[in-house]
């Protein structure tokens, strides 16, 4: 029996996720797959290989780290501390789309691929039109792809009940016509309005069906591209934070651990002045259960992607009680620690919403500025 349940938090915030058992902290309070999940655009056009129905990485460790420093003789230690299985990969017969088995490449064909196969050596596909053009719009770092839209268009489309299908994803679709708009303005940029409708005409092109014609309205598809720049939820599955995971349980001496640790940190210098941003295998993915937990300041649970998939599990990080809100951080470790008026403001910017939690309300006396880096910060944002 789930000890969680999606009820109305307040009318802040809409939905929550409440828990309706106690969790210690460290208990895992769910585990789930997502609707759909889709590789960034820009991920796979540096040719980040993955299965593209589950995101789980098809290179080593060692590949993975030599491709992104650039450097074919790097030898990671303990490579066989942790492997990749690669024997059963699979591919779509007609596209040659990638996969890490059988059982991916048949879920791919009954969720969304079946609508979407296509020759990826045909520049002129509706397909290839659509990605490049959403590349140019929407530059690294990815928040979301456009062709997450379209897979829950497909997915719809393809489902046995597409009336079900299309009522599971308006339950994302819970702001107001301007609300919306806001949010696709702060993805595309100053030219959202013509960018949203040539990207509309191009899905259209894409896919089309009587089951998704509210989608392909003005109105819907900036409801929808609204939904997976919210509800998206970021996927990072590397095979080398992996195998740093898997040598860091290893038993060996405090030399042996100082001389590793310094080559893994020389390692990440590699890659990072090689592909910068660019480390894992990354994408999004839309979850009917995780995307109802909402944000706080002081989080009691933290999601992560332990099985190197798409698969996302949901622990908790500190005391929670039956009708505790169970709640996770938008905000990355580095943006948590800083000042109220810091959060609220990245907060307001890329969510739009000011933040209610418990510590926001107990910082409410703080200035709104309390370090010299979050004043440079906030006088560069006035220059712009």
């Amino acid at each position: 029996m789930a000890g969680f349940e999606v009820r109305t938090s307040n009318s802040k915030k809409g939905k929550g996720l409440f828990a309706t058992k106690k969790y210690d902290k460290g208990d895992i309070i769910l585990e789930e797959d997502p609707l759909v999940s889709c590789q960034f655009a820009w991920n796979a056009a540096y040719r980040y290989l993955a299965c593209d129905y589950c995101m789980r990485p098809l290179e080593t460790p060692e590949q993975n780290v030599r491709r992104l420093s650039c450097k074919p003789d790097i030898v990671l230690p303990h490579a066989n501390c942790f492997d990749i299985n690669l024997e059963n990969i699979a591919t779509c017969d007609q596209c040659s789309t990638l996969y890490c088995g059988e059982e991916c490449k048949q879920r791919a064909l009954d969720t969304y691929h079946r609508s979407l196969c296509y020759d990826t050596t045909d520049a002129q596909h509706p397909i290839v039109i659509l990605l490049e053009t959403w590349k140019q719009m929407h530059y690294p770092p990815e928040t979301t792809s456009v062709m997450l839209l379209v897979r829950i268009l497909a997915f719809i489309e393809q489902s046995n009940d597409p009336t079900a299908a299309a009522s599971v994803i308006k339950q994302f679709c819970h702001r107001t016509v301007n609300e919306d708009a806001e949010l696709v303005h702060k993805l595309l940029g100053e030219q959202f309005t013509d960018q949203l409708n040539t990207l509309r005409d191009m899905t259209a092109n894409v896919i089309n069906g009587e089951h998704i014609q509210e989608f392909l309205t003005p109105e819907g598809f900036c409801s929808l591209m609204a939904l997976v720049g919210t509800n998206g939820q970021g996927i990072g599955t590397s095979p080398l934070a992996m195998w740093v995971n898997s040598v860091s349980e290893l038993t060996m001496s405090d030399d042996e651990r100082q001389q590793l640790d310094l080559f893994i940190d020389k390692l990440y210098q590699y890659v990072e002045q090689e592909s910068g941003i660019f480390l894992n295998t990354e994408g999004s993915g839309l979850y009917r259960l995780q995307s109802a937990c909402n944000h706080s300041c002081a989080p009691n649970a933290e999601s992560s992607f332990p099985y190197g998939n798409h698969r996302i599990q949901l622990k908790a990080i500190d005391l929670i009680m039956p009708g505790d809100e169970i709640s996770i951080s938008y905000l990355d470790e580095c943006s948590l620690q800083r000042s109220r008026h810091s959060r609220q403001k990245e907060l307001a910017q890329n969510y739009l919403f000011v933040c209610w939690c418990e510590r926001c309300l107990a910082q409410g006396s703080q200035p709104d500025c309390t370090s010299e880096e979050e004043m440079s910060d906030d006088e560069i944002d006035d220059e712009d």
